[in-house]
């Protein structure tokens, strides 16, 4: 395909790499002048990105508008929306697949870019709705008659990580009587722990798989069935499912329910489709659910835009590469300065590094520049109790992306010392970027700052399901962009591939069954079990 081009071949990228040899300075005189930072800003679908606390110029701002043009990153982005086979290398064995989770949430400006995936997706919306409605009108009922108040959300990976961050960040918007729960490891104390602080007889059971094989899905399920039927209760009448059409999970004998995800939606992805949808919309209300998808759809809308003064997950992407591959920072950490996105980092994180964590092209060649950074992040302020040590005086630089709220969810608040909690928490956030950038000379070298270290801002008015709907899209297209200009496929994942194959071995071994091959006595996998003592 005419996209697939080298990264390293781009005439952007040599110009990028002369201008990367002398990068603004953070710390000279009036570098973050009341002008620059007024003019290094965007604003799209309520948000205001700020970044005149990066390593830029006009000059790095002007090359990172040629590489994005070049490389023809927004015509790829409307190319993966339309429906084009994105998921695949070239002369290689790969899944060919397209890469259609934007079409779960085009649902809101006719006509959609891939009409048959957003037609697929309005059909399981209409169905979810239906389900909800008979859950509120007591058609589906417990054996007592009696309301169903809670969801666990049964899944891994993509069927946890996104629906589970979402979740926490909404929960001010939750239903009256209506919670959610998720287990995710194959460790049972998670299941056990969850289970614990339940009364199943009120609760469903989501469970999320794709394929319907997924081992610790499974395994899981099969706890909570056990679990149910020690409750005197029929898993049939409490569990459902959101899996591919026809997988072994597409079974109306064993789930009360079963709504459909499709193959062109990767699950680091699908937070959008079903996957998030059933429990998102029974926690928090359908109409909530809906407005995440516009916000969602919002964002995507403005992707499209080539101007990156106009696109703010085009211009997050451009700084990210300007960092990765041409300042050498091979971190960023992602700082929500709201406790309700607890887990909103390690989605991204699994989102990024699942994606851009890759060493060949689409061109079937090894990639010679670095890839996907390493994704991390916790919460503000508490993350500066504990790792913004390393991140002001560290010999590692760590581009940071900070993440705040104007107000708070709940709109309950004090004021101590003249200030309430919302207004101090933003300060900090303020004070981080601004500490990073400008460092502070000392003659005690242990109280010495060096600064020059690039971070953003992302702020909004208040986190609620249109906002966090944008927010999501926002990330999800920073890092498709991403890949699309370093070429790489950032749609599949075959690094999580050996250590199944390793860990099916290992548990053949266990359960002493044999395996598809023999295992010798003296092999790793054998060696490893008898040092660990299993």
């Amino acid at each position: 395909m005419d996209f697939f081009n080298n990264f390293a071949e781009l005439k952007a990228t040599k110009k990028l790499e002369q201008l990367a040899r002398t990068p603004y300075n953070l710390t000279a005189p009036n570098a973050l002048s009341p002008e620059r930072l007024a003019a290094y800003q965007v604003s799209a679908c309520g948000l205001d990105f700020f970044y005149g606390t990066q390593r830029v110029d006009g000059q790095v701002m002007e090359a990172l508008q040629g590489l994005a043009d070049e490389a023809q990153l927004v015509a790829q982005f409307k190319a993966m929306k339309s429906g084009a086979i994105m998921n695949r290398i070239i002369g290689q064995d790969s899944e060919e697949r397209q890469v259609l989770h934007t079409a779960c949430r085009d649902l809101f400006t006719p006509p959609p870019f891939a009409p048959e995936a957003t037609a697929e997706a309005r059909t399981q919306l209409a169905r979810l709705q239906r389900f909800l409605a008979e859950l509120e009108n007591g058609t589906i009922c417990n054996t007592k008659g009696e309301p169903f108040t809670t969801m666990v959300q049964i899944g891994i990976g993509g069927s946890d990580l996104g629906p589970r961050a979402l979740f926490q960040a909404l929960q001010p918007y939750c239903q009256q009587g209506r919670r959610a729960c998720f287990i995710a490891n194959v460790d049972p104390d998670d299941a056990a722990a969850v289970l614990s602080e339940l009364d199943l007889s009120h609760t469903l059971i989501n469970v999320v798989s794709k394929s319907g094989t997924t081992l610790e899905t499974l395994t899981n399920e099969e706890l909570v069935r056990s679990a149910l039927v020690t409750a005197g209760l029929d898993p049939a009448r409490h569990m459902i499912a959101v899996t591919g059409a026809g997988s072994p999970m597409d079974d109306p004998t064993r789930y009360l329910a079963a709504f459909h995800m499709y193959e062109y939606i990767g699950g680091r992805y699908s937070a959008t489709s079903m996957v998030g949808g059933v429990t998102l919309a029974f926690a928090l209300g359908y109409a909530n659910f809906i407005e995440l998808l516009r916000g969602a759809n919002d964002i995507d809308q403005s992707t499209e835009q080539l101007d990156i003064n106009e696109n703010i997950p085009l211009l997050m992407a451009l700084l990210g590469i300007w960092n990765r591959n041409f300042l050498g920072y091979n971190s960023v950490a992602i700082l929500p300065y709201s406790q309700a996105l607890l887990r909103f980092p390690a989605h991204l994180q699994q989102c990024d590094m699942e994606s851009n964590g890759k060493q060949s092209t689409r061109l079937g060649s090894s990639v010679q520049w670095p890839t996907g950074p390493i994704v991390w992040g916790e919460p503000g302020t508490n993350g500066q109790h504990a790792f913004y040590q390393l991140l002001h005086q560290g010999s590692e630089i760590v581009p940071a992306e900070f993440i705040g709220f104007r107000q708070s969810q709940y709109q309950q608040d004090i004021t101590i010392n003249g200030t309430t909690s919302q207004q101090k928490l933003l300060a900090n956030m303020l004070a981080q970027s601004l500490a990073l950038a400008l460092g502070r000379a000392h003659e005690n070298p242990n109280r010495s700052f060096a600064g020059n270290r690039p971070s953003s801002l992302l702020i909004t008015d208040r986190l609620t399901p249109y906002s966090m709907g944008a927010l999501l899209a926002l990330y999800e297209n920073k890092i498709v962009l991403q890949g699309f200009c370093w070429n790489i496929n950032s749609f599949d994942q075959e690094g999580v591939q050996l250590g199944k194959v390793l860990a099916n071995r290992i548990l053949s071994e266990l359960a002493g069954e044999e395996s598809g091959e023999l295992l010798s006595p003296d092999s790793p996998e054998i060696s490893l079990l008898r040092a660990a003592g299993l």
